[in-house]
């Protein structure tokens, strides 16, 4: 609405612009010819002003976009919580993304005897899990460092 509301008050902007004009010299036709040009030309201009911003701004992210995924190239994090009834793990995990990167994270998991409660995965750009694992009531006790090196290990191997 905002945006077409825009657009009709530069269209009454340019029609009143080329009214003005025409009135001032109605001897020659060739006037609104040419300020129509001319707002054409001046039109076109800001567009491509636009497109080069845009463009600026595209790499400009893009740029980022590959710094931050040089610098965090495998990048696990694990906290251990420790309650009465049970342990439970907060992990983190940053990779590049590629197929098949989940399944191998909840394969390596399930072999320490992980549970997991809860998580929130995105893929774009980059593989990012945030997850909360528990201990199963069986399972051995595990240190957060033999969760890390488990986890970095399901995602090299793929």
């Amino acid at each position: 609405m905002a945006r077409w509301m825009h657009k009709r008050a530069t269209l009454r902007r340019k029609l009143h612009i080329l009214r003005s004009r025409s009135a001032s010299s109605p001897d020659r036709e060739s006037s609104v010819v040419s300020v129509a040009l001319f707002l054409y030309i001046h039109k076109l201009k800001m567009k491509l002003a636009g497109l080069a911003r845009d463009c600026c701004t595209l790499y400009a992210t893009n740029k980022r976009l590959l710094a931050y995924s040089r610098l965090h190239k495998n990048e696990v994090r694990v906290e251990k919580v420790v309650s009465d009834a049970c342990q439970s793990y907060i992990i983190r995990v940053t990779c590049e993304r590629r197929r098949g990167r989940l399944v191998s994270i909840l394969e390596a998991l399930e072999k320490m005897g992980l549970n997991l409660m809860q998580a929130r995965i995105s893929c774009t750009p980059l593989f990012a899990m945030e997850a909360v694992a528990v201990a199963a009531i069986h399972a051995q006790p595990l240190e957060e460092r033999d969760v890390r090196e488990a986890l970095l290990k399901a995602i090299e191997q793929q």
